[in-house]
């Protein structure tokens, strides 16, 4: 039975430009200093790969999960021609089974596919991946992104407050959360005067 959001997303993937572009989210970028020592990451809906292939460039080793085989095929050619390695998981986020405890990092950038009911399933596994100590990366849009319409879904229950992360985090050590705008270039998917929030969290242990 084929699954409608899967064939959107192969869509909106099928052509030849990457849809973010190929650089990584600046976000992330400025992690670099935080992954030093660290081993494997988990990059959850990594899409056309640019923030996995990033973060194996930096030595880690990495899973690029998706849900899109046009995107992963995508992502398995900016590896190659970046020279490094992913590991590609296709799989559907409503039903993969997350692992437990095997990631020092885990990388959630835009993920706001996603309503409040997946989302908290998602962020559980997310929790659940983590090793001791492990680092969870993640940034999205605030409900006044829908002012900007630079990007993202326009569902406000979607996107992401202080509050919101910070609940959904409890457990985590919270090393990072900020609430600001600015503008963002990630090729036509993402582009202009954005309304961003970015949480560095470290599991305990």
């Amino acid at each position: 039975m084929s699954n409608p959001g899967v064939e959107l997303w192969d869509q909106r993937y099928a052509g030849e430009t990457y849809l973010f572009g190929e650089r990584p989210n600046a976000f992330l970028s400025r992690q670099k200093q935080r992954l030093q020592g660290r081993r494997r990451a988990l990059a959850v809906a990594d899409g056309e790969g640019r923030n996995g292939v990033w973060l194996a460039e930096q030595g880690l080793e990495v899973v690029s999960l998706d849900g899109s085989g046009a995107a992963q095929r995508k992502a398995r050619r900016l590896a190659e021609q970046r020279g490094v390695e992913l590991q590609l998981e296709l799989a559907d986020l409503e039903t993969w089974s997350w692992p437990t405890e095997s990631f020092d990092v885990v990388a959630a950038i835009f993920i706001q596919f996603a309503g409040p009911d997946l989302r908290s399933r998602l962020f559980a596994g997310m929790r659940q991946a983590l090793a001791p100590g492990g680092l969870l990366l993640l940034e999205g849009y605030r409900p006044e992104q829908l002012g900007y319409r630079t990007g993202g879904p326009p569902i406000v229950e979607n996107l992401y407050t202080e509050d919101l992360l910070g609940e959904a985090f409890a457990g985590l050590q919270i090393l990072e959360l900020t609430s600001y705008d600015a503008v963002i270039e990630e090729g036509t998917g993402h582009s202009g005067m954005s309304a961003l929030i970015d949480l560095v969290a470290r599991q305990p242990g």
